[in-house]
């Protein structure tokens, strides 16, 4: 048979609240679908990939939009790049998670008026929580992937990726073997976790309130719950070919340009 993947929305999932239990609300809301649709029912292999929206509404992550910029602030911990525009500045920054996103993920959109909302505290470990609680509510060997929405730096738009994961491969290390042709592959690293992402969020959507979605034709990819989380996948630091942000990169220039300045002063001297 050919590889066949499915995905569907699940649908029913109420507006989340601070302490709502979501696997308890995860499970109604697919036991009411199975009603007109067995074959939603949850199956061995299955990954659910859920929006970070409901995890952090659950967490409690909500605050007041007053607050937003002081939250900016302390989710920061590197400014990777600012500019400035008539509505005011956008700011890309390495967050406390380990993500590269602008606002440090914060967020008004599906949100209550007067609210911003920030990311789970850690999405990884949110991830294996929900994960454990779904396997041993519904019995069945599940995967879990946690979603945000990313701009990429040369691609117009954004798109969903995972920054969470619990009992999922997130990668498909293709390295030291060969292509189609026969041709040894030396640097190809399938990112599946984000490719899943962003298929789901075709049957998600950003407005349709259906904040979780079901993948079905990858069984191989669920592991066990200690499997590397999605933290893994970010590339910072020494592996970040881009790390220095706008002014950082603009210091240093000015930097080095000042003693190749100072220099010619001295040996003219």
């Amino acid at each position: 048979m050919a590889n066949r993947l499915t995905l569907w929305g699940i649908e029913g999932i109420p507006e989340i609240a601070a302490g709502d239990d979501l696997v308890a609300l995860i499970c109604d809301a697919v036991t009411a679908m199975t009603t007109a649709e067995p074959g939603a029912a949850l199956a061995d292999g299955d990954i659910l990939i859920v929006t970070s929206k409901i995890v952090s509404k659950a967490e409690g992550m909500q605050i007041p939009i007053e607050a937003r910029e002081l939250a900016i602030d302390e989710d920061t911990v590197r400014i990777v790049a600012e500019r400035v525009h008539a509505g005011g500045v956008t700011r890309i920054v390495e967050t406390r998670q380990g993500l590269v996103m602008a606002a440090a993920g914060l967020d008004t959109s599906n949100v209550p008026d007067g609210l911003a909302l920030r990311l789970p505290r850690d999405p990884d470990m949110s991830a294996r929580h929900l994960c454990r609680a779904l396997r041993e509510k519904t019995g069945r060997h599940l995967g879990l992937i946690i979603t945000d929405t990313l701009g990429r730096p040369w691609r117009v738009g954004q798109t969903d990726v995972a920054i969470g994961a619990a009992g999922v491969q997130l990668v498909d290390d293709l390295r030291g073997g060969v292509d189609a042709n026969g041709r040894p592959l030396n640097v190809t690293v399938t990112v599946l976790a984000d490719e899943l992402a962003a298929a789901a969020d075709l049957v998600k959507g950003k407005a349709s309130r259906m904040p979780v979605a079901v993948a079905r034709g990858l069984s191989r990819l669920v592991t066990d719950l200690d499997s590397p989380g999605a933290k893994t996948l970010a590339r910072l630091g020494n592996d970040d070919m881009f790390r220095l942000g706008s002014t950082e990169a603009y210091q240093q220039g000015y930097d080095a340009a000042t003693r190749v300045l100072t220099d010619s002063k001295e040996k003219v001297k």
